[in-house]
């Protein structure tokens, strides 16, 4: 017989649409930088040179931004998960020690 773990239900959240948000913000800088490169390209006469090297940066300059938010972004739930911790612990109540030294009569 096969036990399942008892389901627990996660509270419904609405959707932030922050994935889609980056995954746009990501496409488009790359796409800027890019027309930033060929514009350069265009004017030098040194086609695709520019145009590979913006893209290059504009990539690497959006990954390091997305290491930096998901830190920041860790380390504010981090904080939030000591805080809701302290205050659980500050609730529960404290239990004293009874030293019970009665003898029958």
């Amino acid at each position: 017989m096969k036990l399942l773990p008892v389901r627990r239900l996660v509270p419904a959240q609405p959707p932030t649409g922050q994935t889609l948000g980056r995954g746009a913000d990501f496409a488009l800088v790359v796409l800027v930088f890019l027309g930033i490169g060929w514009a350069i390209d265009r004017w030098l006469g040194t086609w695709p040179g520019f145009a590979i090297g913006m893209v290059i940066f504009s990539v690497v300059g959006q990954f390091v931004k997305m290491y930096y938010e998901y830190t920041a972004s860790m380390e504010r739930l981090e904080a939030e998960r000591r805080e809701r911790a302290a205050t659980r612990t500050a609730a529960r109540p404290t239990t004293v020690a009874v030293d019970d030294d009665r003898t029958s009569a």
